[in-house]
């Protein structure tokens, strides 16, 4: 954390700000319309204790519906200027690894008082949306709101009862009509994905190993499934974060959008999509891009994650820009969308704290709390921490795997490459997933190339892997 210019801890001023706050916000404006004998439910993690958003959804008589997701009131015990406030804006993003979370704000706040957590009266921003039968969001409109989590649930669990592979998580059982609930949110999060895959919505399925320790050895990297479950939630979220993108815009404010500019290495991903007999536009075209990605996957579902992997790095990464009314948005090229911004997950992410706050001045008739100056300088500012942030927990990840393969030198895997530079050619192992650096530097090996390696080295405090070609 201290390397990436990243804070661990706390000041004592924040603590101190921490210990003066005795219970969850509360706000008696009539504009906050009481939500809270609603049937909301929050689906996340197994282990999740920072609870950002609710969803709950009802069909309509004139065959729509209507999808309601609650946010977190984040800034009403966490305001601007303050020390709290500091933290989270230095930081910008909680930090998590395997062992430790370094959260954005305290335990108490984001896992408590500033938390959706069940059976709790929580202050929320509400984006509810009406959804067509071609899964069109047709109208959206945001509110603040009293809103209750009648239950608590985990993606896993869901995902198998909605499959049919389990059963209905205890928590539902016991929520008057959240089996009904979780069907309807589900069948129309899958013709919400339909809808954005047909207009080219870019399917990736990365790895992102966790390790699985016993004591103090790493027995096993555990790969996180990508379920209906999963979908749902992503679903309602793209399309709230689409919907308060438009908001703002609507009502002559700037603000942070999250984007994905056109490939620039565009070139490079036409190349490894011929070495498949696959042809792609000369230009970016996310739709003829994700055609071929369909098409892999139904080809070769084993080695897919290792082709999105290569895919996501000439893409190139995601950042944060200012976005004013009047200027043509540049959209997120993997999301296919053109006004996207981040606004679901304010006890994680600054910028959906930055954007809340936005969200309120307009909904409480109030100056904007941020100058476009200010926006232009947390842009630049939360796209550095946050990929600081990410190569922390990269580096975790590296040190775990590193620990596990520890007694396995001098053994052959199947690899691919999947980066190059000046200094090296970087290659990950299927089995177990964990990537590693080719140390005879050899220009002979492209992106996407399948070839075999041999473990010769480890750092475990340094978190590298070093093998050679086999």
């Amino acid at each position: 954390m201290a390397e990436r210019g990243l804070e661990a801890g706390f000041s004592a001023a924040a603590l101190h700000e921490l210990s003066a706050i005795t219970h969850a916000g509360q706000d008696a404006d009539p504009r906050v319309i009481d939500m809270s004998a609603w049937a909301w439910c929050s689906i996340d993690n197994d282990d999740s204790r920072d609870l950002d958003q609710l969803t709950v959804a009802q069909e309509q008589a004139d065959g729509n519906t209507k999808v309601w997701v609650a946010v977190a009131d984040v800034d009403v015990l966490v305001p601007k200027g303050s020390a709290l406030d500091a933290h989270a804006k230095h930081n910008t993003t909680s930090v998590y690894t395997s062992t430790r979370i370094f959260p954005m704000l305290p335990d108490r706040l984001c896992t408590d008082l500033t938390s959706l957590n069940p059976h709790e009266e929580r202050l929320a921003v509400v984006i509810e949306m009406v959804i067509n039968a071609n899964a069109e969001v047709t109208h959206s409109q945001l509110y603040r709101a009293k809103v209750h989590n009648k239950a608590k649930l985990a993606y896993d669990a869901v995902s198998d009862w909605i499959e049919g592979d389990g059963v209905l998580p205890e928590p539902a059982q016991v929520a008057e009509g959240m089996a009904d609930q979780l069907i309807l949110q589900d069948a129309v999060a899958q013709r919400l994905r339909a809808r954005r895959h047909a207009h080219g919505s870019l399917e990736f399925e990365t790895l992102q190993p966790h390790a699985v320790f016993e004591g103090e050895r790493v027995v096993a990297m555990r790969q996180q499934v990508h379920n209906r479950a999963r979908q749902l939630i992503e679903e309602f979220m793209i399309a709230a974060n689409v919907c308060t993108a438009q908001f703002l815009a609507a009502h002559g404010h700037a603000s942070l959008r999250r984007v994905v500019r056109s490939p620039e290495r565009w070139e490079r991903i036409v190349a490894l999509a011929a070495t498949y007999y696959e042809h792609l536009p000369a230009y970016p075209d996310s739709s003829a891009l994700e055609a071929f990605l369909a098409k892999r996957h139904k080809a070769d579902p084993l080695r897919f994650p290792d082709l999105s992997l290569v895919i996501v790095k000439l893409m190139g990464s995601g950042e944060y820009v200012v976005e004013h009314p009047s200027s043509e948005a540049i959209g997120h090229f993997g999301l296919s969308v053109r006004d996207y911004t981040h606004s679901t997950a304010p006890n994680r992410r600054y910028p959906d704290l930055v954007t809340q706050r936005m969200i309120k001045s307009v909904l409480m008739d109030v100056p904007a709390p941020y100058s476009p100056d200010e926006l232009e300088a947390l842009a630049l500012h939360c796209t550095q921490q946050e990929d600081a942030a990410r190569k922390v927990e990269r580096r975790m990840r590296k040190s775990e795997s590193a620990l596990m393969l520890t007694g396995q030198i001098g053994h052959v895997f199947e690899a691919v490459v999947t980066g190059k530079t000046s200094s090296g050619t970087w290659v990950r192992v299927f089995s177990p997933p964990v990537e590693g650096m080719l140390t005879a530097y050899t220009s002979d090996h492209e992106v996407g190339e399948f070839l075999r390696v041999k473990l010769i080295h480890t750092n475990v405090e340094q978190g590298f892997i070093d093998f050679a070609a086999a």
